[in-house]
């Protein structure tokens, strides 16, 4: 999860990102974006996307659309779904 979390701070820095997101992969662990930075260390956040590892993954570098992600049950959105959003913006 550190190797993940230390690639996508590389791709939000210089970017600027309102409102804190965690991927919670379950027992693999989180990936918090918070204040620019991107940590395992878990925290409450404005939006949380339920993930597996495997597909964080595969939705990071574009295998996995994330609108298809939430219509087969892949990827799970709770909280601020604007904050999701932004999201998409950012690593797309």
């Amino acid at each position: 999860m550190d190797q993940i979390a230390e690639k996508i701070g590389a791709g939000l820095s210089g970017k600027n990102f309102d409102g804190s997101l965690k991927f919670d992969c379950g027992e693999d662990g989180v990936i918090v974006l918070a204040d620019g930075e991107a940590s395992t260390d878990d925290q409450d956040t404005d939006c949380t996307i339920r993930i597996s590892q495997d597909n964080l993954v595969k939705l990071l570098t574009g295998k996995l659309n994330p609108m298809t992600g939430v219509m087969m049950g892949k990827l799970k959105v709770s909280g601020d779904m604007g904050v999701a959003m932004k999201l998409g913006k950012l690593l797309g």
